[in-house]
């Protein structure tokens, strides 16, 4: 008879920094890119956060694949998980993150440093499991082009989603998080008391630059 095991097994992952030079950050970013991105490039699009006063940490998801075809010149991306095994996975990326938090942040004096998750795309999934499930305090939980994943119902996580600063930023031609999906999740969180800011920009599922600069902004 078929039978499924799993097991836990050590491995090696890898993660981008900005801001090391801060001496005394007054911020800790961990930012989640999306699907079929690389930390380092997505990093790179985020270069305008440091400003000296930040310590911002780009964590590459575990399954990496090629995008585009295989061979010497193929784009390399990575994913933070499939719907296969998926409860596996997330546990796994939980205890990722906390290490990764704990790594890259042990320079760093954290008493009184606020602490934001940003996650864009797929990644807003990621961010969004880690600051209700991880071990670290979150201050500010930024979900860039997604919604929170399903099992996090506003009305069942209500007192962990009000103990941080919960903001969307979308573009209002963004063709995967607009529309009907977006009014459902706002029902939601209206239904269950959860305090939320939207931020909207003229585009579509990208980052944007004006919108992070006002994400930014002291």
């Amino acid at each position: 008879m078929l039978q499924e095991h799993h097991l836990t097994t050590p491995r090696t992952a890898r993660y981008y920094v900005l801001g090391e030079n801060a001496q005394a950050p007054a911020e800790i970013w961990i930012v989640c890119h999306g699907y079929g991105q690389l930390a380092g490039r997505f990093l790179s699009r985020l270069d305008a956060l440091d400003d000296g006063r930040r310590l911002i940490v780009a964590p590459e998801g575990l399954s990496r694949f090629y995008v585009d075809g295989t061979g010497p010149v193929s784009k390399v991306g990575a994913s933070w998980m499939t719907r296969e095994d998926r409860v596996g996975e997330i546990e796994d990326y939980v205890r990722y993150l906390d290490a990764v938090y704990d790594a890259a942040c042990r320079p760093v004096h954290r008493e009184g440093v606020a602490l934001t998750v940003f996650g864009f795309s797929q990644g807003v999934a990621t961010a969004s499991r880690w600051a209700v499930r991880g071990k670290r305090k979150v201050d500010r939980l930024v979900l860039w082009a997604g919604l929170l994943p399903p099992e996090l119902d506003p009305g069942a996580h209500q007192a962990a989603l009000n103990a941080l600063d919960l903001v969307f930023v979308l573009g209002d031609r963004d063709e995967f998080t607009g529309g009907a999906a977006l009014a459902q999740q706002q029902a939601a969180l209206e239904r269950a008391a959860v305090r939320y800011r939207l931020i909207t920009f003229d585009g579509g599922h990208r980052i944007d630059a004006d919108a992070l600069r006002r994400l930014a902004t002291p």
